[in-house]
């Protein structure tokens, strides 16, 4: 095994505890591309497939959208395409974590409980604790490797303790984000990596970071992790945004191709606490400076609501548009 650090130039500001591997999907590339040239048939069969692969990972396109709530009010204070559906690459793990933290409270984890990793948890690809398969990580170390890298692996492990497969445990996501009122989203996978179904809104996200803080206010405390140590190496997140705009402490940021760079942002400034989502933006450091511009116009003791929840609701169980959002 052959341990290496990401290079800033892919993700900024972050150490990465990574398993190198060829990847597989280059060499099938090759494969093809030498098999094209043999036979007119092979390059017509190459050509569907490749033609509805496409096809099927397009059914959702990644698109700019934003929304920011005032966590106690449910006061929605901007919104812009909030309930287009989204890819939400890594803030999955939100949820995962959720159901992590709603089975400690109820005794079906505890911190220092042994989680296997499995060869699939052991073959999530590219961020991962990579302990090697059959080999243990304790709870807390699984919920801090998410938090602060993002580690897929360690989602998986959960998500094969408390519902067997990744299958079942998608379901019980499902179930719950629509418990909580996040009635357009689909989660299929406890990681976010990369499916077509798997789908979510800016407005659904915020319900959940505000669900988070609500529902485990002790456990919320986590994302605000810059680093963390793990197993004698001193490892550091790549939230930037708590590096840069005080106040700013969580919560998840995503990426992946279809989805573009995402963000769940909590942030507090004069008693006011507020949660933000960006979603689809092309780089992170654009998806990082139009948070920094959202939290800004909404901090600041001039800003005024756009919409607010009906009166009485829970904070983040209702939010609904009184008026048009820009």
């Amino acid at each position: 095994m052959t341990l290496f650090y990401c290079p800033l130039s892919f993700i900024p500001s972050q150490t990465f505890l990574i398993r190198s591997h060829q990847s597989e999907w280059l060499t099938q590339t090759t494969e093809t591309a030498t098999l094209m040239t043999k036979t007119t048939s092979r390059l017509l069969a190459t050509a569907l497939s490749s033609f509805f692969l496409m096809g099927a990972f397009t059914q959702v396109q990644a698109g700019q959208a934003s929304f920011v709530v005032d966590a106690q009010s449910g006061q929605v204070l901007e919104g812009s395409n909030q309930d287009d559906l989204n890819y939400p690459a890594s803030l999955t793990k939100m949820m995962t974590l959720y159901l992590a933290f709603e089975a400690l409270h109820d005794g079906r984890l505890n911190w220092d409980q042994k989680l296997t990793m499995s060869e699939n948890a052991e073959s999530k690809e590219p961020f991962k604790l990579a302990v090697g398969a059959g080999r243990k990580v304790t709870l807390r170390e699984a919920v801090e490797g998410i938090v602060v890298l993002s580690a897929n692996d360690a989602a998986v492990a959960i998500a094969e303790q408390l519902g067997g497969t990744e299958q079942v445990f998608a379901k019980a996501m499902t179930d719950k984000a629509h418990q909580l009122g996040m009635k357009d989203t689909v989660f299929r996978n406890p990681s976010g990596l990369p499916d077509p179904e798997q789908v979510t809104t800016a407005r659904d996200m915020a319900t959940l970071g505000v669900s988070l803080m609500r529902d485990f206010p002790e456990e919320f405390k986590l994302f605000s992790m810059r680093g963390f140590q793990f197993r004698g190496m001193k490892l550091r997140g790549h939230n930037n945004l708590m590096y840069r705009y005080d106040g700013v402490d969580g919560i998840k940021t995503g990426y992946t191709d279809a989805s573009g760079y995402n963000v769940v942002t909590s942030a507090l400034k004069d008693g006011r606490r507020v949660v933000g989502v960006v979603m689809g933006e092309k780089t992170a450091s654009i998806r990082d400076d139009k948070m920094a511009s959202l939290l800004d116009s909404t901090l600041s003791p001039s800003s005024t609501a756009t919409a607010s929840t009906t009166p009485g609701s829970q904070p983040g169980a209702t939010m609904t548009d009184s008026q048009p959002t820009k």
